[in-house]
Formats: structure tokens, C-alpha cells, sequence
């Protein structure tokens, strides 16, 4: 098989969505899984090729979903892991990809890694976190 010119995400056409604001298919005033869900088609119509989903992952949402609390699990006000499922197939189904929003370099202070890392300084996590003392002024 030969290979393509160029990786395929030098010419793909991104549609993020932030899910909050998109389509609230429970009327619960948030938008869900369930309402990217039923606009699937409509966004392929639209000629795109991945789908970048802002962060859906548990947070108490101090900065907008990206304070992640738990890295496995989806925030109950957007779905469950069965919807996030239902997604991806979908998603794929219609010759698309999905990109998660993966917020790396911090977490919410909620997080289990980091209420461990702040718990000892003879933590195992504690250098997982940049601690500096504090400062008088």
C-alpha cells in the first residue's frame, strides 16, 4: 500500500466542540454527549474529518472542565462512558475522528494524584507537583 503524501492531519478539517454550549439533548440547560451524538451527521456533512471534543472528563469545573479530577471517568453533566462509547463508534462509523482535549500538565486540586502529593512530603506522588514555600511580604 503506498503511503499517503502527508500525515492526515496536515489537510483534516477540525470541528471542536465545546460540550456545554453545544446541544442539550436532556434539557437539563447543559449540552451532552447525547446531543453531539444526534448531530453526528450534520457535522460530517459539513466536511469534517475529526471531531475535538473540549475536555468531558469528571471535574468540579473551577476552570471550565480542564481542573480534571478523574482522567477515567466522564463528568455526569455531560453523560456516561456508554454515551462517550456510542460516540466514538458513531463517530467512526461515519469515517471520522475523535480527538479528547487531554489536559496534561495540570489537574484539579480534587484529583487524587494531588490530594496525595500534598498530603506528605514523603509521598510517593509528592514530586508529581512543583511545591514551593511560601512567601511573606
Amino acid at each position: 500500500m503506498p503511503m499517503p503524501p502527508h500525515p492526515w492531519w496536515k489537510s483534516a478539517t477540525v470541528y471542536q466542540i465545546f460540550p456545554a454550549s453545544f446541544l442539550d439533548a436532556n434539557g437539563d440547560g447543559t449540552g451532552d454527549l447525547a446531543g453531539i451524538i444526534a448531530k453526528l451527521d450534520y457535522i460530517k456533512d459539513l466536511g469534517v474529518d475529526v471531531i475535538w471534543l473540549s475536555p468531558i472528563y469528571r471535574s468540579p469545573l473551577a476552570d471550565m472542565g480542564y481542573d480534571i479530577s478523574d482522567y477515567e471517568d466522564i463528568d455526569s453533566r455531560f453523560g456516561t462512558l456508554e454515551e462517550w462509547d456510542c460516540l466514538l463508534e458513531g463517530v467512526h462509523r461515519r469515517g471520522m475522528k475523535l480527538m479528547m482535549d487531554l489536559v496534561v500538565n495540570h489537574t484539579s486540586d480534587k484529583h487524587a494524584w494531588f490530594t496525595a502529593s500534598k498530603s506528605s512530603k514523603n509521598d510517593s506522588k509528592r514530586d508529581w507537583y512543583i511545591w514551593r514555600s511560601g512567601q511573606s511580604c
